[in-house]
This record gives structure tokens, sequence and C-alpha cells, in this order.
């Protein structure tokens, strides 16, 4: 396979039965790009939480790191959502892409960039220069072609995969579209790509997604159309090199923005920092899309002679009353709105602590608040808030010097000493459930040790002469602090504002503690 002339370091993936990596440094973290006919809904914000976890643990871990969203703009539904509003396709684009972008702040989300494939002047460069590599490696080919296609899923059908005639997403009839278009040598890949998966170059996780793409592989895999007409696509999209009547079909489009986001075909250096050399390439993605991931876009890099993703990451979906939620559907949940009602906080840590590795979460607002009072207010909060109180109580808000956290309780310096571990080896495995229960462990020991020590008492004998006390009350406020700081440290991936928040209610200033106050609301019946 030909090399990528833009740079001397642009090669294939590693050999087939290599499996070993190189020291992680670098870990470039990216989510999938949704279409903008629409608001954005609860089910992409999942996405863009882990997301966002995964990469603010590995700044945490020293990485460097860089986490990319955006959108994608080129779309058909987009064009018909325009014109069902009556107003100019871009216009509409610009407004639901700003909502997408928004998000930022309602979700404490730490993105290093944000590409739009419409108006980005990043992406169309790199496009024609993917196209023209799979081009010259004589994978791209033009022929008539009749089928069944999905504007919703923006894909083909066969038949047989259809659920009762219709899309098993999106439940609507496909059209019959006949034309001639561009074609992509998918099944010349077959094989190359199934000893990636095997071997464990391309890391897809979970297992049964593995499985699944592995399945595919092994069912045959049809070479696929990569363009659509002007006509039919309305004008709007990427126009192929040298065949102006004919679109960049958007699948094709909108995968490529994860190498035209470094500036791939440009001659930006960040496309050999973070694509071409060392380092993790992490692609999240749901498991409605993953044929397009796991299958379609490694056999693109392949035919473009680039390195492939190094990791897949599936999750499953969120629906509402059983249904997916969807756009199209009328079952979305505005992630915005819902942050603004319950705050941040509860909207992630329902999102990381409830949704499952495998299988759909149903989304209720009561279940969020449930969980956010148990955990957050009743179980966090009211931690931190206990120590800081007592502190202020016996020491004047002074904290006091003890001997460690294992002395006087040693499961709760276990919990400590061992949370990274296994919140590296949880995330590792993408497990979001396990990695933030192993936060809670710290919550969890942490109160009971204020029971086991019960520095209530030692207030109580200390003030009554007994000296010891005093020095059992001193050890047993200094390791809960020193816990609550633990913890703070440990949430902030995960809560990045919640822990923020505790570590200054555990920082002394001019040698006191801040006051306690609440940090978290309560948000069930009854919440002041």
């Amino acid at each position: 396979m030909t090399t990528d002339a833009t740079t001397d370091t642009d090669t294939a993936t590693a050999t087939p039965g290599t499996t070993a990596r190189p020291a992680v440094a670098r870990t470039y973290v990216t989510t999938t790009i949704p279409y903008v006919n629409a608001r954005p809904h609860l089910g992409f914000a999942l996405e863009l939480v882990q997301a966002d976890v995964l990469a603010r643990h590995r700044r945490q871990a020293g990485d460097e790191v860089r986490l990319l969203t955006g959108t994608d703009d080129n779309s058909l539904k987009n064009v018909l959502a325009a014109e069902a509003e009556g107003v100019p396709v871009q216009d509409f684009v610009d407004r639901n892409a700003a909502a997408f972008a928004g998000l930022r702040g309602p979700l404490d989300l730490s993105f290093d960039d944000f590409i739009r494939t419409s108006s980005d002047p990043r992406h169309r460069a790199g496009v024609e220069r993917l196209w023209r590599r799979c081009a010259d490696a004589g994978d791209l080919y033009r022929k008539h072609y009749e089928g069944l296609y999905c504007v919703g899923c923006e894909q083909f059908w066969a038949e047989s995969d259809l659920d009762g005639g219709r899309c098993p997403d999106h439940g609507t009839a496909p059209q019959t579209v006949a034309e001639e278009n561009w074609f992509f040598r998918l099944s010349r890949y077959a094989e190359p790509l199934r000893a990636l998966i095997t071997d464990g170059t391309l890391r897809i996780e979970p297992a049964s997604r593995r499985n699944e793409v592995l399945a595919l592989i092994d069912g045959g895999l049809r070479d696929f159309s990569v363009s659509r007409s002007q006509r039919r696509a309305r004008g709007w999209g990427i126009p192929v090199p040298g065949d102006p009547d004919q679109v960049v079909y958007v699948w094709w489009d909108a995968l490529g923005n994860y190498v035209t986001s470094l500036g791939y075909g440009t001659g930006d250096p960040a496309f050999e920092e973070w694509w071409a050399g060392e380092g993790r390439r992490v692609h999240l993605a749901g498991k409605g899309v993953i044929r397009f991931h796991a299958v379609y876009w490694p056999a693109m890099l392949l035919s473009a002679g680039l390195p492939l993703p190094t990791d897949i990451l599936v999750h499953d979906y969120l629906t509402v009353g059983g249904r997916k939620i969807s756009k199209s559907a009328g079952t979305g949940v505005d992630p915005a709105e819902l942050a603004a009602d319950t705050g941040a906080d509860a909207v992630r840590w329902w999102l990381l602590r409830d949704v499952p590795r495998t299988g759909d979460a149903d989304f209720t607002r009561e279940r969020l608040v449930a969980r956010a009072d148990a955990d957050l207010a009743g179980g966090i909060g009211n931690l931190v808030h206990r120590v800081v109180t007592m502190v202020h109580r016996y020491r004047d808000g002074r904290p006091p010097v003890g001997h460690g956290i294992g002395p006087v309780a040693p499961e709760l310096a276990r919990a400590c000493e061992e949370s990274p571990a296994r919140i590296a080896a949880a995330l590792e495995a993408y497990d979001f459930r396990q990695a933030c229960a192993a936060v809670w462990t710290i919550v969890e020991e942490a109160n009971r040790c204020v029971d086991a020590t019960r520095p209530w008492e030692s207030a109580r004998a200390e003030r009554a002469g007994d000296t010891a006390a005093g020095e059992r009350l001193d050890d047993a406020l200094a390791a809960l602090l020193e816990a609550c700081r633990v913890l703070a440290d440990r949430l902030a991936p995960f809560l990045p504002g919640a822990a923020a928040r505790v570590a200054a209610q555990c920082a002394p200033v001019d040698g006191v503690l801040p006051p306690p106050g609440p940090l978290f609301p309560r948000l069930g019946a009854g919440a002041a």
C-alpha cells in the first residue's frame, strides 16, 4: 500500500501479530459528530461526558491529551429539516451546531477542538486528500446502483436487514434510489481488518461489539457507495474531486473529521503529533454506527496508507420509556435544559454511575434525582460537611496533625491507595460504573470511619480531661480530612466542578478551613 506523500511518517498500522503498544504519553480522544437536523439530545451527551472523563483522566495521569468533538453538517437530513423549516441550509446548521458547541458549559466539558464539516476550512482539504489517496490505491470506481436508502441513517440497507420492510433504527420505510455513484472497494480489506482486530492492533470494546464486527466481516463485506448525485444531495456537501456532478457521501465526509481536524492534507504538524505519531487514538461511538467506525473507517485508512485508531469504544443507547432517545422519534431530552434544572454534577453522575457498560439504560428525571440526592447530596456532600463541621466545632476550624489514615482506618487507607489503579483499570475497560464505584468506596469507608471513631465521644472525653482522647480526636479528624482531599482528587475526572468545591472546602485559608456549606443541592420532593 502507498504512503501519503504529505508526510514522511504516515505508515500503515502495526504488523498483524504485534500487540505491544508504545509507552503512552499522548492520547487523542474523539466523539462521533452528530447530525444537526435538531438540537442535541441526552443520548449524545452520554458520549460527550464519557469522552470528557477519559480525557480528564489521562490529563491527570500526565498524558498530553486532545479531545475532539464537532458536528456533521453535510447531511441530506439536515437539508430536508432546513427546507421543512423554510430557512437557508447554512443558517439552519449554524444555529443547531451552536447548540452542540454550547454544551461545553452546561455539561462541564473540556474539549480542545470543535470541528464543523460545512464551514471549517481544515475539513474540505482533508476530505479531498483522503479521497485522492484511496483513488490512487485503486479503491474507488463508478457504477450504477439501485438500493433501499434510509435518509435517517444516511445509508443503504439490504432488504434482509429491514424490520418488516422498515429501517430497524428509525422505523421508516427506506426510499428506492437508483443512480450512478462512486464506490469504495471495501471487499478488498476483509482479511486485513479481521487480522488487525483479532490481534488487538485495533481494539474494540466491549468484547460483544468486537465479536459483532468480526461477524460482519465474516458475513462478507460488500463495496459501498461513497458519493451521491448533486441533484439528490440538493447541492449540499463537498464535491467529489474531479467529478463535480457528485457529492462525497456524508459518512465518508464525516469519518474524515478525525484526521481533517488535525490538518491532514494541509501540512499541519498536528497530524504528525496526534495521528501519525506514537500514542493512543481513541474513538467513542454508539452501537448504531459501529459498522461505519469499526469497518468502513479503518478500511478507508488502510487504503490511504494511514494508521488506524488504536481503540474503538462502543456504548449502547439511552432510552425513554423503552424507546431509543432520538430527535426524529420525539423522545429527545435536551441536556442543556436538564443541566439547567438539576446541575451538571447530577447529569454527569447519572450518566456515569447508572448507565451500564453493556445494555441500554432507561432515563427518567426521577432516577437522576434519586441518584443525585443519594450519592451527591446525601453521600459526598454529607461526608465533607460532617468532617469540616467537626474540625470547626472541635478545633476551631484548624486542621489537626495526625498520624495518617492507615493507623486510624486501614480499610479507608486501602480504598484511597487502591483507587487510582481501580479507576484506571475500569476506564481502560470502558466501564464507567466500575470507575465510579472505586470513587464511591472512599465515601463508604470514610463514613464507616466516622461511625467507628466517633469523634464527638473523643471530644467529650477530652473536655473531661482525657489527654489521650484529644490525640485520638486529632488522628480521626486528620484522617477524615485527608480522605476528603483524596476524594476530591479521584472525583476530578468525573465531576470536575464538584471536585473543585470539595478541594476548596478542605483547604485552609490562613490556617482555617472555610465554614462548612452545602456542596450539592437536594433535588427531590421536599427539597428546599
